[in-house]
């Protein structure tokens, strides 16, 4: 915590309630010192900078103007909140954010009573606010304020609409603030986001309608039915003036805007005068990410977490990648351009995540055969579905937890017609410091019983580059390619292309130590964890100090699962250990049972993987051993089954 002099308002605010009691005039300089502490916070414990750095306005003017934890803020996107849990008595505790048993990544009810509800993927808020207000009233709750903070492109999710549809006709006083940026980690795009952008509604106009309804109401001329007529016709009347339909009020849902959302005294007038109004309201604010740090605001996408970095200067500490394995989503990206350059039916799609999945290296040569379609995973998928049904070969790339989304979408849009549609997930497995709502750990459990899907998982380099190779050839219908965040193993990792064989695992390690193979165990492993198996097996090899057959077998496909191995090991080994960065229950470990018990074998099988229960923040070393994933624990499970073997 970067408590001393420099920070002379910062320092006396344990909570919303110090906050309170400052006078107006004091917020720009609490604003300006809370800005400063995040970034010398966020320079040595690397997170998510830009969005709350821009945020900071309205996360103050929130606090200041109501009632927290009482009135309800309901943020959406965690990456703007860094402000708010400095504010809610989490500054001693900052410099632990998103540390293994330190502050959670994103807000949390199970952190802060200030967090009111999970925030850890985008257009979620209005629905939960909108919750919120009617459990309010139903609860005896009439004074609670309940407001709904959305902003980081989250508004162009499918989620959003659907919740603003239902604002518009339930009883509700909800107040939405769109924390408008024009961004989402990449450059916000899409219809939504331009309106927005193009969106001038008069402030004076705003004004002089407000207080006319409040003399109407004073004078008892203003009863809820009236109000909706006066609505509609003030509704129809600007709209004729302007040539601009508005979307919002279009939906009876009272719209202000937009504003300067980096002014704090104007934010803090515009809640004061939207705080007692009834029905429900939206306040446009304009912010720009990365607000008051010049590096972050020139370049908003780099500096969405941009890791460790000098805050006076605004040099990144970027580390040497030379004669060390790429990132999987570098490998994706490369391996994608030179396959469009050899398919002319090969096109690209991400929600979002263009830089993340390095699918801007081919929109870079190829744009008019690279989609970003914005904060909408289910759209992603039917929309690659749609291209797929006449004639085009999508490449789908989405984060795992982010793919959870469009469940429905995979088993009705593409799974049902088998379409050839290659869904890259990126990101599968334990991801670190981004926590349970993100860690890919659900992925091969939850599409293994959908019929029609191909699911596989590289262990290396040259194995998603010869996969996808794979995909894109006729007739291999809907394909799934799961990888893991962070770099593979190779340096040399480019590889003539090359066709796998469809449901076909391979054998890497067969040896009986010290010639005694009645004590045998087999390794069954999935993805590039295998590489961890491999190297326990021969560390106890090189050891000498157990005797037996260990056999290692990397599946490469979850489905369809490789038969002849799994009657291989039934016939021959007594002790099987499944190894998958994955959930235990549904994934490669439950896949191996049930096929040897079908089939009447009955060895012995331990199942390797992520538990039964949600993972949270760390690094990905640290998780893995909290898991019992971890190279070293791998190498004790396979010597506790020799030793056993042995006795």
């Amino acid at each position: 915590m970067s408590n001393d002099n420099n920070f002379k308002i910062l320092n006396k605010i344990d909570s919303p309630s110090d906050l309170r009691k400052l006078s107006i005039d004091e917020l720009p300089l609490l604003c300006d010192e809370l800005r400063k502490d995040i970034i010398q916070e966020v320079a040595v414990n690397p997170g998510h900078l830009g969005s709350s750095l821009g945020a900071t306005e309205i996360t103050v003017a929130c606090h200041y103007v109501f009632n927290t934890p009482e009135d309800r803020i309901v943020w959406d996107v965690g990456h703007q909140a860094y402000g708010h849990k400095i504010l809610t008595g989490r500054r001693e505790r900052f410099c632990e954010n998103r540390k293994l048993g330190g502050l959670m990544p994103f807000p949390s009810p199970k952190e802060s009573t200030f967090d009111t509800f999970t925030c850890g993927h985008a257009s979620n808020s209005i629905s939960a606010a909108l919750g919120m207000a009617v459990a309010a009233k139903m609860t005896h709750h009439p004074e609670r304020h309940v407001v709904a903070i959305i902003g980081d492109g989250a508004m162009s999710g499918g989620l959003a609409f659907e919740g603003l549809n239902n604002v518009s006709s339930q009883p509700n006083d909800l107040l939405i603030i769109l924390n408008d940026n024009d961004m989402s980690i990449d450059r916000a795009v899409g219809g939504m986001q331009q309106y927005l952008i193009n969106l001038d509604t008069n402030d004076t106009y705003n004004r002089i309608r407000f207080k006319a309804s409040e003399w109407l109401k004073a004078k008892g001329l203003l009863n809820d039915e009236r109000r909706k007529g006066i609505i509609r016709l003030n509704n129809a009347i600007k709209s004729a003036l302007s040539q601009q339909q508005n979307l919002f009020e279009g939906m009876n849902i009272r719209y202000f805007g937009p504003f300067d959302g980096n002014n704090v005294i104007e934010v803090v007038r515009l809640l004061r005068q939207l705080k007692n109004m009834k029905g429900p309201k939206l306040l446009h604010l304009h912010t720009v990410k990365g607000k008051g740090y010049e590096p972050a605001e020139k370049s908003a996408t780099i500096w969405h977490a941009p890791g460790k970095f000098d805050p006076e200067t605004g040099e990144r500490v970027v580390q040497d990648t030379n004669n060390k394995p790429p990132k999987f989503q570098h490998v994706f990206g490369k391996t994608l351009l030179e396959l469009a350059k050899q398919n002319p039916h090969i096109v690209g799609v991400t929600p979002a995540m263009p830089s993340g999945c390095s699918m801007n290296i081919m929109m870079k040569e190829m744009p008019e055969r690279s989609f970003d379609v914005g904060i909408a995973e289910g759209h992603s998928i039917t929309f690659s579905a749609g291209m797929a049904k006449d004639g085009l070969q999508p490449f789908c790339n989405i984060y795992s937890s982010f793919a959870q989304r469009a469940y429905d979408n995979i088993i009705h849009d593409a799974a049902i017609l088998n379409l050839p549609v290659v869904l890259c997930i990126d990101r599968a497995g334990l991801v670190g410091e981004d926590g349970a709502t993100h860690h890919g750990s659900f992925d091969l459990a939850y599409l293994r019983p959908i019929p029609n899907v191909t699911i596989a998982s590289p262990m290396n380099e040259h194995e998603l580059r010869r996969l996808m190779y794979t995909a894109q050839l006729p007739d291999k219908g809907f394909f799934v390619i799961r990888y893991p965040r962070g770099g593979g193993v190779l340096v040399d990792w480019e590889c003539p292309f090359e066709e796998i064989k469809v449901g076909i695992g391979r054998k890497l390690y067969d040896k009986t130590i010290r010639n005694f193979a009645e004590n045998n165990v087999a390794i069954l492993t999935i993805g590039p964890i295998g590489n961890d198996a491999l190297s326990s097996i021969k560390e106890i090899e090189q050891e000498g100090k157990y005797k037996g057959r260990i056999a290692h077998y990397d599946m490469r496909f979850l489905k369809p699962i490789d038969e002849s191995i799994l009657e291989e090991v039934g016939k021959n080994f007594k002790h099987i250990i499944t190894i998958e960065d994955g959930v235990r229950n549904g994934g490669l470990g439950t896949a191996v049972m049930e096929w040897l018990n079908d089939h009447e074998y009955f060895p012995h099988i331990q199942r390797l993987g992520i538990p039964d229960k949600f993972i949270e923040q760390g690094t990905v070393q640290q998780l893995r051993q909290i898991c019992g994933i971890d190279k070293e624990n791998i190498k004790q499970q396979i010597e506790n089954k020799l030793q056993k073997v042995a006795n």
